[in-house]
């Protein structure tokens, strides 16, 4: 087996440990919501910091990678992670709220967002990218997987502090794995990358990491096809992180279902997003990216419109359905995603999409912030199922007016 798999596998855990504090927000709304009277309203916008600055730090924290070195960036986001999540246990005001889960799991979580797994694939894969990552995108869902059940379990039988301890010790314990086991670049252990037919030597370490990434970002943004695919995830986002993951939990909870029973149906979907993504990967090295994401948004935003309709005290059939079917198509729009932005933006590719992922969270900060407005003004969440898979059909058509263009060594022009 070549190295390369053996570091995407390191990199597939890692990411399943930062992605444990992001599987529970929504399971602390009603807790904090009754222990310190805080509105939805306040608890969302907190939330809200969390994913701006997950998808604003992304972009710079893959420079850094450049500039550093994965190793040494991971093990710091993933220690900052750990000192967010245990510090919420000593919370008694909102602005701390803000300052733990918002501000710290936000920059900790940023630094190992997808642009972690695009530099890891970027340097260590020239051949089956699709499909590597497909897989570390699933990376996510497969944390949600193990995280939700057991964090619900302890948010009921014990209290939201222990489920914060038990997050921050799950980041802590991947640290020693990065440390020992990732390494940087194929040229570290006298290898080519996984498909490569010459030996790539190791480049030298990237001076100025936040001038480069905004040079990047200043480059990219003359681009038409930049701003459709920040456009169009950006309303992924809104549709996924920000609306489900957040809302998903206390929506049920208003319709009388358990909070454990609506946590293991999003567990639910992390086990089809898991297929759902590598699938994505498969189809996005044999089909046309375009068609896909088009395919992908227009297929959420129907299934969107019709969620109202099945939320209920007990889980039956039709939720099910919804749960496999929203599941497949979580984050399906990852590989597509990122094999547009390599072929436009080539060796800048990363950075670049670093970018695109800021505008996914910051479409998701919007949504988790105004959905628990939302339901703070009109006492459901109707209204919010319904603009979002509108939205989601506009991202389709973002998706499809988006030209193709050969792959280039730099940034596309013009």
């Amino acid at each position: 087996m070549h190295r390369a798999w053996f570091v995407a596998a390191v990199t597939f855990v890692t990411i399943i440990g930062a992605a444990a504090f992001r599987a529970v927000p929504g399971l602390f709304i009603d807790p904090l919501n009754e222990e310190f009277g805080w509105s939805r309203g306040t608890i969302g916008a907190a939330v809200s910091v969390n994913l701006a600055l997950y998808g604003l730090t992304a972009p710079f924290a893959a420079a850094l990678m450049d500039r550093y070195g994965i190793r040494r960036v991971v093990a710091v986001a993933l220690t900052v992670i750990a000192l967010g999540s245990g510090l919420t246990v000593w919370m008694t005001a909102a602005w701390q709220l803000m300052l733990c889960w918002g501000l710290l799991v936000g920059l900790g979580s940023g630094s190992m967002a997808l642009a972690f797994a695009a530099t890891v694939t970027n340097r260590w894969f020239t051949e089956r990218r699709g499909l590597v990552t497909g897989i570390l995108t699933a990376a996510s869902a497969s944390g949600q997987l193990i995280f939700l059940p057991l964090v619900s379990w302890i948010v009921v039988t014990y209290d939201w502090r222990p489920a914060a301890v038990t997050v921050a010790l799950a980041a802590l314990a991947v640290v020693p794995f990065v440390w020992l086991l990732l390494r940087d670049h194929p040229a570290d252990v006298g290898q080519k990358p996984y498909g490569a037919q010459e030996f790539v030597p190791k480049p030298e370490p990237v001076p100025g990491a936040a001038r480069r990434t905004l040079k990047v970002l200043f480059s990219a943004v003359r681009t038409g096809p930049f701003w459709l695919l920040a456009g169009s995830f950006a309303i992924c986002g809104a549709s996924t992180n920000g609306l489900i993951q957040t809302h998903f939990v206390p929506a049920s909870h208003d319709h009388g279902m358990p909070i454990t029973a609506a946590a293991s149906l999003l567990a639910v979907i992390g086990i089809f997003d898991v297929v759902g993504t590598v699938a994505s990967g498969w189809f996005t090295d044999r089909f046309e990216p375009r068609r896909l994401l088009a395919v992908y948004y227009a297929l959420r935003g129907i299934s969107l419109l019709f969620l109202p309709m099945l939320l209920a005290p007990s889980v039956q059939p039709p939720m099910i359905f919804f749960i496999v079917f929203y599941g497949l198509d979580w984050v399906a729009t990852v590989p597509p995603t990122l094999a547009l932005c390599r072929e436009h933006y080539g060796d800048d590719s990363a950075i670049v999409f670093g970018w695109v992922l800021a505008s996914h969270q910051v479409g998701a900060a919007l949504v988790a912030f105004l959905g628990g407005v939302a339901r703070d003004v009109f006492g459901s969440y109707d209204v919010v199922w319904y603009a979002s898979g509108a939205l989601c059909a506009a991202a389709a058509l973002m998706a499809l007016v988006i030209r193709r263009r050969p792959r280039t060594p730099g940034l596309a022009v013009g």
